[in-house]
């Protein structure tokens, strides 16, 4: 049974008010908590280590995959996943953990995902991180995914991380075959004393391929965040990078965006920003009846929408 701790989790994470429709695999504490599979959507667990294989039919259409985890135990976990997405399908996969941390021991999860996103498929992959308790422990996430597209399929990628985590280091590596598309919103809130990392790779591979690479990030108080993201064109392809960060109090926020052409045919360009919230913008608000905080809280929902 799910209860009043793991219900607000998985809301968090996956938007589930209950226990899904279709295609689900709900990890608690490091144990599957409860599964079901489709016609098309079948999900299997490893025989040689923690986690599972989603695989989905080639021509599978308008189906879901919801997969979170959540931990409610001071405990690290670590999770091997494969998704195996058919030829010409188009299915949404909705991931991310919740930690509720209520202890003086740190609690983490490390999740391993590899994607193989065949010929003409379009995948759109959610992953959000929360944590919450009054502990003294951590609550750390580390996840690591690693997607091959081929050619003339898409990957869509929503990563958010907006309450709770104490420390994460995101490593997201993307290759893309001929007329492969790729389009990432990276969206991050840092406070406290938080530190976060993110390290974005896309190999641009096969002639014609795309990427489009927006980082989104607000660092408050003492926080500190680092990005890494790297675009490589190896053919005749497009790819741009976007970083924009909001940095507050005594934070500290790098960014280190880096393009590489290997081919004369390679179009490539970055684009990186960090700065305070203008005060011109507080101001307009202020005058619309909003008190300063409550302005400041507006502005930073809208950049991190």
């Amino acid at each position: 049974m799910l209860d009043t701790i793991d219900k607000r989790l998985l809301k968090e994470v996956a938007d589930l008010h209950e226990i899904p429709q279709g295609a689900y695999n709900i990890r608690k504490n490091g144990e599957k908590h409860s599964r079901n599979t489709t016609a098309n959507i079948d999900i299997i667990t490893k025989d040689d280590k923690p986690g599972i294989d989603i695989i989905i039919k080639p021509g599978t259409k308008n189906e879901s995959v919801h997969i979170p985890v959540i931990l409610s135990e001071s405990i690290e976990d670590l999770v091997y996943n494969t998704f195996e997405i058919g030829a010409d399908s188009d299915v949404i996969i909705v991931a991310g953990c919740g930690i509720h941390n209520a202890t003086k021991n740190d609690s983490g999860h490390d999740g391993i995902h590899e994607f193989f996103v065949r010929r003409g498929a379009k995948m759109k992959y959610v992953e959000k991180h929360y944590g919450e308790g009054d502990g003294s422990g951590k609550r750390v996430l580390n996840p690591t995914t690693i997607i091959e597209v081929e050619e003339n399929g898409t990957a869509e990628l929503e990563l958010v991380q907006i309450k709770g985590v104490d420390a994460t280091k995101r490593d997201t590596v993307v290759r893309l075959q001929k007329n492969a598309r790729l389009i990432v919103s990276e969206r991050l809130l840092t406070y406290l004393d938080q530190l976060a990392e993110s390290i974005i790779t896309v190999e641009l591979i096969g002639d014609g391929s795309t990427a489009q690479v927006i980082s989104r990030s607000v660092a408050q108080n003492d926080s500190r965040q680092v990005f890494h993201l790297n675009m490589r064109g190896h053919k005749e392809c497009r790819g741009h990078i976007q970083c924009d960060s909001i940095i507050m109090h005594n934070a500290q926020v790098s960014a280190i965006p880096e393009i590489s052409a290997l081919d004369e045919g390679a179009q490539l360009l970055h684009e990186a920003a960090i700065g305070r919230i203008a005060s011109e913008q507080l101001t307009k608000l202020m005058c619309l009846g909003l008190t300063e905080q409550e302005a400041e809280e507006t502005i930073l929902q809208g950049f991190l929408k």
